[in-house]
């Protein structure tokens, strides 16, 4: 047996992985299946990051002196991440955990007993919603991510940002089926929970919506007949409403809300008292962020991409060629409904960097994110943001840059060719005027191109300080500066790329927003521990030092050995290679 520390505190079961073994648990492996794990990411996860979860956030879960000691908290979490890494299902994760080497490697589990590995699936799940409800992900995001650029000094300095789309665990419904599933699920939740009040209605109406066929009829219906089918359920859905409304237990209820949500997103009821009509309104009014599924309520919509979530992601790069030995990380991470605009991503994506000292100087972003606004105010916090400017491109050939400004005052002082203004002065409103003389502007041969109005005395060129700076940036943009910045914002779609195909983030297993927010995040993090891996072994074949301890006696013993002596760590070098004892020839290179 192994005289490793284990730490109860109170009923917190948490192994303390920073002390190291007196004997080394893992020499059983043989020389060479210990090189792949210590070369890899398992060797990575147990040596750099294992001992950084937070543990202590989640132990405030359970009672103090009341219960069962817990399940070795480090195992839990770390195996949460391993699960979204890998995209695995919670049986493949729970079995993973029970005879997977690599894992156990990872989690830095020696004792392979029942007792300490085995764990049902219901509380792999009841310990994830703790994490959930804690925000753990989040925590364990940074906490790992700030450790790792840390750990691979990477720069910074330089990012990119941008958003791609995830699909929740739900079906993707048309208008008529999300009446139909709304109703649905009303039905269902009234008959399990108000079985007297279930049983009052007609059975016709059950039948149409509980038979066994009923999705099947519905989702047939003829194009020709839509409009008459979409009639019929918004009548029904109405009924269910005003039927149930005097209930107050059956108002209370979240399926009763969804009833309601429905009919203010999808319907108008007209007129009152005996009358009432209840008409479906036109698909071009109905809101961007109106009901998908009752099944994942959290869900929105977006014209481009369709329904689902979508994730904002912000990683570094090099703008050179990229050095294996240094891994691009995503350092911000954050998961929303798809219909909520790229441009509110940019501020919080700043300050969530700059909380953790790691922001960009210089962001790369599309022109969803470049709106006027957030520029300045980027630039008020010390990041330039480098992006196309949003709206149409100008029809005229002359611009607002193409006259000639005083930087300071802003004020227009000659035009492209050559005219110098009579007055120019800021209005009450702050807007900018330039008078030419009218006489010239009416003889000019680019008068058709030019944005200067003719007026009734004089010719007018109205402007303001916004409209200024955007036209500098439509300038600048044409430039092979610009040209040659921009060009590397293409690279986040490769990471868009990897994080669908690898860890499976573009369709997962669970719905809500919380617990899309769980599993993406984490899923973020697992992409930044691949890279990390990948870097580590590059820097290991090109005989570089690993930069990450060991935990074992032997590394405590060779750290001060360099310290106080050489020679005797040579001597300790000689003496370990006679032993031949695997474990230990990483610490003696």
């Amino acid at each position: 047996m192994n005289p490793k520390q284990e730490i109860f505190i109170d009923m917190h079961y948490a192994k303390d992985h920073r002390t190291g073994y007196l004997f080394d648990p893992w020499v059983n492996l043989g020389p060479r299946r210990r090189q792949i794990l210590d070369t890899s990411w398992p060797g990575l996860f147990r040596k750099g990051l294992l001992d950084h979860l937070p543990v202590d956030l989640l132990a405030r879960n359970f009672k103090e002196f009341r219960g069962r000691p817990t399940k070795e908290l480090y195992t839990i979490l770390g195996g949460q991440i391993l699960q979204q890494m890998f995209d695995l299902s919670d049986y493949e994760a729970r079995n993973a955990l029970l005879f997977r080497t690599d894992w156990h490697y990872a989690l830095d589990i020696a004792d392979t007993s029942d007792e300490s590995l085995y764990i049902s699936e219901r509380t792999w799940r009841n310990y994830r919603q703790l994490s959930i409800k804690g925000g753990l992900e989040g925590i364990m995001f940074k906490l790992l991510t700030d450790d790792l650029i840390k750990k691979f000094t990477v720069e910074t300095s330089k990012q990119r940002l941008d958003s791609t789309h995830m699909l929740s665990n739900m079906r993707k419904l048309g208008r008529i089926l999300i009446f139909v599933t709304t109703i649905q699920k009303f039905l269902r939740a009234l008959r399990r929970r108000r079985p007297t009040e279930y049983s009052a209605l007609e059975s016709e109406f059950i039948e149409r919506y509980l038979a066994k066929d009923a999705d099947a009829c519905f989702s047939q219906v003829k194009p020709s007949e839509a409009s008459k089918t979409l009639e019929q359920v918004s009548a029904d859905l109405y009924l269910l409403i005003e039927s149930f409304r005097a209930y107050e237990s059956i108002v209370k209820l979240s399926e009763y809300k969804l009833l309601e949500r429905v009919l203010d997103e999808q319907c108008t009821v007209v007129d009152t008292g005996e009358n009432i009509k209840v008409t479906v309104k036109p698909a071009k009014e109905i809101s961007i962020d109106s009901l998908q599924n009752p099944s994942d309520p959290d869900a929105g919509y977006d014209a481009h991409k369709g329904q689902g979530y979508q994730m904002q992601i912000m990683e570094t790069y090099q703008p050179e060629k990229q050095d294996e030995k240094i891994p691009k990380l995503i350092t911000h991470v954050e998961v929303e409904p798809a219909h909520i605009h790229d441009s509110h991503a940019l501020l919080p994506a700043i300050d969530d960097t700059k909380k953790r000292n790691c922001s960009p100087d210089e962001l790369l972003c599309d022109t969803h994110y470049g709106s006027e606004d957030n520029v300045q105010k980027a630039q008020e916090k010390g990041v330039t943001v480098i992006a196309p400017s949003p709206g149409n491109t100008p029809k005229k050939s002359l611009g607002l840059n193409d006259f000639t400004c005083d930087p300071k005052t802003q004020y227009v002082t000659q035009c492209p060719e050559g005219n110098h203004p009579q007055k120019t002065y800021r209005t009450k409103k702050n807007r900018l005027c330039a008078n030419f003389p009218k006489e010239t502007c009416l003889a000019c041969p680019r008068r058709t191109d030019c944005p200067v109005q003719i007026g009734k005395k004089a010719a007018y060129l109205r402007y303001d300080d916004a409209m200024l700076r955007h036209a500098q940036r439509r300038a600048y943009e044409e430039t092979p500066e610009f040209r040659d910045k921009y060009r590397w914002r293409s690279g986040i779609e490769g990471t868009n790329s990897h994080l669908k195909s690898e860890v499976g983030i573009a369709r997962l297993r669970v719905r809500g927003l919380p617990a899309v927010r769980f599993a993406g995040t984490l899923k973020a993090l697992g992409l930044n521990i691949m890279r990390s891996a990948h870097a580590m072994k590059v820097r290991i074949d090109e005989g570089l030092t690993p930069f990450l301890g060991q935990n074992s006696l032997v590394t405590t013993v060779f750290s001060l050995a360099q310290s106080f002596h050489l020679d005797f760590l040579q001597k300790m070098k000689n003496i370990i290679r006679f032993m031949k004892i695997p474990a230990f020839f990483q610490c003696a290179s």
